[in-house]
Formats: C-alpha cells, sequence, structure tokens
C-alpha cells in the first residue's frame, strides 16, 4: 500500500460504505472505473487529484489544504462533531441556540 494515500484511502471507503454504495455504484456515479475504485481502496496505486476530487463531490466529502500547525485543533474539531468525546455538538452554533448546562 502506498503509504502517503493510505489515510485518504480508508476514508474514502468508509465515506463509500456509509452511504450504502457499493464499487460499483460509485464507480457509475463517480465515471471511475470500478476497478480503479478498488485500486484506490487498496492503496495500489497514487490517488489523482482530480479523481479525488470527483469521488469526494460523490461522497459528500470536502478536499480542504489545512496548515499544518491548525491540524491538532481541525482534528479536535473533528472529533467533538462526530460524537467520539461524549456528547455530540456541532462545531459552531449561535448564541441563543445554547442549552442551559452550556453556560
Amino acid at each position: 500500500m502506498i503509504d502517503s494515500i493510505a489515510h485518504i484511502a480508508a476514508a474514502l471507503m468508509a465515506a463509500r460504505k456509509k452511504k450504502g454504495l457499493s464499487q460499483r455504484a460509485l464507480s457509475v456515479k463517480a465515471g471511475v472505473p470500478q476497478s480503479h475504485i478498488s485500486k484506490i481502496e487498496n492503496g495500489e496505486i497514487d490517488l489523482q487529484t482530480s479523481t479525488l476530487l470527483e469521488l469526494s463531490r460523490v461522497l459528500d466529502l470536502e478536499v480542504m489544504l489545512v496548515p499544518r500547525q491548525l491540524v491538532p485543533a481541525f482534528q479536535t474539531l473533528m472529533r467533538e462533531v462526530s460524537g467520539k468525546r461524549g456528547k455530540q455538538i456541532p462545531a459552531y452554533r449561535l448564541e441563543d441556540e445554547m442549552e442551559e448546562d452550556d453556560v
């Protein structure tokens, strides 16, 4: 497996499965051959940016470049939003949306 894209390949596969799509269904929606999706998910090929963007679009993902010094903060936000640390809360909300126990 190409180590530099292993985490991207895993994220794409997890998003595909979460949406209940087979590789074949994703292939049809994204216009990427199913065999290519299989190779991407198995880390057998280097992923092209255009393919990454198209797969991301279909899987409702956003590709972002995050400054390295902000990665820890970004990862904390992602954990909180995904509910991996107790109560699930949005990454942001309006003041009038705050609950009594948040004050």
